[in-house]
């Protein structure tokens, strides 16, 4: 069942919940989307498609979006409407239309399907669920090269004493 009973409006961005991540695909009409994929994934993948973002290469498809979607939850959000004004509809539209079908590289960092319709929509690729590992990431290791300095003083202090 759909977290979004509202009908997506053609250059939405729908977010679809699998198990430990996101998948984006850009609302197209006609209950159809184009989203990125490993050449590996099927219609109605869910999350049984997880293994499928180590993929190197991904194809650009048009599929109904509950197909897409399978037993996944979704919604249309499109998030980074406050800091990036959209395109034109119909220069998204086109612009995803013409990618259908086209093999491109693929990347969970850098050129994953988040980072696709987000340079439809927008003009700019991004991917906050990246953002928000790469900061986790950081932030951990930080904490952890403050933790061993802390360690370290506190064991040399009391050496000195």
């Amino acid at each position: 069942m759909a977290l979004c009973r509202k009908e997506p409006n053609p250059g939405d961005l729908i977010e679809i919940f699998r198990i430990g991540y996101q998948h984006w695909a850009i609302y197209v009409g006609n209950g159809e989307v184009i989203h990125l994929a490993p050449p590996s994934e099927y219609p109605g993948a869910g999350s049984s498609s997880l293994f499928s973002v180590l993929s190197s290469r991904a194809v650009v498809k048009r599929e109904p979006l509950e197909d897409v979607v399978g037993s996944c939850d979704y919604r249309i959000n499109n998030y980074l409407d406050h800091k990036h004004t959209p395109l034109p509809v119909n220069k998204i539209l086109s612009a995803a239309k013409e990618k259908v079908g086209v093999e491109m590289e693929y990347s969970v960092r850098s050129r994953n399907c988040e980072h696709f319709v987000t340079s439809l929509r927008y003009g700019v690729p991004f991917s906050e669920q990246v953002e928000t590992v790469e900061t986790a990431a950081a932030v951990t290791v930080g904490l952890g090269t403050l933790g061993i300095i802390a360690m370290s003083l506190l064991k040399k202090k009391s050496q000195n004493q």
